[in-house]
């Protein structure tokens, strides 16, 4: 299916998909999603012939897997650092056969104690097992021995830092949206004919015009050769902010954009140079608030599970859908543009270059789409980190940003509930030190709970005639009891005394209490847990606790002397017609 719910068409009956592994067994072709083609040429390695064609044979099976050419270089980077481990060996293997144990023990101790040599092991690994030859034996067995994971190296941000990130993009993208939101206004009113012809905001509005049409307002070229904005009077000015920025953003405050969005949505940067302008949901009679459907792209969720849809609902000031109103209200002239430019253009993150012609040229990524006219779409990785130098945050936001995201909402965003507790939320620091609070309370709930289902009266070696004899214990003072009744006296239930420290158990109780013990222990087998739990859990503690006081011996002892009346009385306890 395609990622719009349209069955997909089936290729020609004469298609033939090209194997990735050239003939010359050295060179590996990977084809990414959007069909753009790159090249890996495996005799560049610093290994001999054969391992080269080896390391290609591998590295193309699993390529069949990839869409994405990040993948393919990040896979070639690492089987390159391989290569060049094993160049450097005093004995450099022919073949992956000469690989022996000792190798991988060097191998492994090398990278291992790091992020990224972990990162690089792994990769290695999963092509090397591929091999037959490394099917079985010690060399396998070392090959496959497991390394301590990765501990991710970016943290959430402090409450102090989130802040500073999220209030210097809140102040470029309101500066930004504030500025094409008048334009686009006037541009309309010049539109609908309700600017008197030939006053100012007249001829401002027909330079918007041409804006809008163009992708740029009018210049001409001088005797120089250096390009001269007419108008310049009217628009106030030769730079972006007056001419072309009037309507569309700069890289930079896209930038900014993503960065609120990140925050707000926990979305994966790479999610940004792709994304379709969301729609509006159907609504049912609704007018105070808009839905909006937003496509989601999940690279990593594998084949047939790469796009989703999130409902988000723009109700008010402070709804996170209002951020996706002033989304599209902001980018909707360049969208507008590139529609025109390339029919069929839709997507939502949308910039003006300024250089057009240069970063067209320049644009080498097969990633992400390529520009129309002066338009480009997406944040790459250079944009996140120009942005951070302009603004002093010393690293890119958007790593940090979205774990702050996930770590605060506490559940999954574009991953599973496995990765959001291993990867997100048990490894962050600000995470650990926020809980630290609550295994403090829950260890002291846990023992609180635990000395509560304890035995809390006292062994006695026999009756104290001042004592009152009671179904489980015998009670030395009533009036003082933990229980009172309201018309005096104790209220507890005859269970409860082995909880209260007016209670003496003596030799003659323990049959009669080992009965219990045992008769509790056979309603377990019949109450469902939560039931037995509720009623039972706390009684059936303290009577262990007072078995391990008396002796397991003694205990199990008196058991076989309980007779009718201690069944009886049991019976009656666990029917509770001696609540009290």
């Amino acid at each position: 299916m395609s990622r719009r719910g349209h069955r997909a068409g089936l290729p020609p009956a004469d298609h033939r998909t090209d194997p990735p592994l050239r003939p010359d067994g050295l060179l590996v072709t990977v084809v990414n999603k959007a069909g753009y083609q790159k090249e890996f040429d495996f005799s560049e390695l610093p290994v001999p012939e054969p391992m080269q064609r080896s390391l290609a044979r591998l590295y193309a099976a699993r390529s069949r897997a990839w869409t994405s050419h990040e993948t393919a270089k990040t896979c070639w980077s690492r089987v390159m650092v391989f290569a060049t481990f094993l160049s450097g060996l005093e004995n450099t293997p022919e073949d992956l056969d000469g690989v022996t144990v000792a190798v991988l023990k060097r191998w492994r101790a090398r990278h291992v104690s790091t992020v990224t040599g972990k990162a690089v092991l792994s990769t290695v690994r999963l092509l090397l097992q591929q091999d037959p030859r490394f099917a079985g034996g010690p060399v396998t067995e070392e090959l496959l021995r497991r390394f301590p994971a990765a501990k991710p190296s970016k943290q959430s941000y402090e409450d102090d830092e989130r802040r500073r990130v999220v209030l210097a993009a809140q102040r470029q993208f309101r500066v930004a949206r504030l500025r094409i939101e008048e334009n686009t206004r006037l541009l309309s009113a010049w539109r609908a004919g309700e600017l008197e012809e030939g006053s100012e905001d007249w001829r401002l509005g027909e330079v918007l015009e041409h804006l809008a049409r163009t992708g740029d307002v009018p210049r001409r070229i001088l005797p120089s050769g250096q390009p001269y904005v007419d108008h310049r009077n009217l628009l106030g000015g030769a730079g972006p902010e007056h001419t072309w920025g009037r309507l569309f953003l700069s890289r930079p405050e896209l930038t900014a954009l993503a960065v609120l969005l990140t925050d707000r949505f926990a979305w994966n940067l790479k999610i940004y140079d792709r994304m379709p302008a969301p729609t509006v949901g159907p609504s049912v009679g609704e007018k105070a608030s808009i839905t909006y459907q937003v496509q989601v792209e999940k690279h990593r969720a594998g084949r047939g599970r790469w796009f989703s849809t999130e409902n988000i609902t723009d109700s008010g000031a402070d709804s996170p859908g209002r951020l996706i109103t002033q989304s599209l209200a902001t980018t909707a002239p360049g969208r507008d543009l590139a529609a025109r430019l390339a029919p069929g253009t839709d997507l939502l993150m949308v910039s003006r270059l300024y250089a057009p012609s240069r970063a067209a040229h320049r644009h080498q990524d097969t990633e992400r789409p390529r520009p129309v006219g002066p338009l480009s779409f997406g944040i790459s990785y250079d944009d996140a980190q120009r942005w951070q130098l302009a603004h002093d945050l010393g690293g890119s936001p958007f790593q940090r940003v979205r774990r702050t995201t996930v770590t605060r909402e506490g559940h999954p965003r574009q991953h599973t509930q496995s990765t959001n507790e291993r990867v997100y939320v048990l490894p962050d620091g600000n995470v650990q030190r926020a809980s630290r609070s609550v295994f403090a309370d829950g260890a002291e709930e846990a023992l609180e709970q635990a000395e509560a289902a304890v035995f809390g009266g006292h062994l006695a070696d026999a009756p104290d005639p001042a004592h009152e004899e009671t179904v489980t214990a015998d009670c030395e003072d009533e009036s003082t009891s933990p229980w009172p009744a309201p018309e005096g006296g104790c209220g507890a239930d005859f269970m409860l005394c082995l909880a209260c420290k007016n209670a003496y158990v003596h030799p003659g109780h323990h049959p009669r209490l080992a009965l219990l013990r045992q008769q509790l222990e056979s309603l377990r087998s019949v109450l469902d847990d939560g039931t037995w739990d509720k009623r039972w859990q706390d009684h059936s503690l303290r009577l262990e606790d007072l078995r391990d006081k008396v002796g397991a011996a003694a205990w199990d002892a008196a058991l076989a002397r309980a007779g009718s009346d201690d069944q009886a009385l049991v019976h009656l306890l666990l029917k509770g017609d001696l609540a009290s």
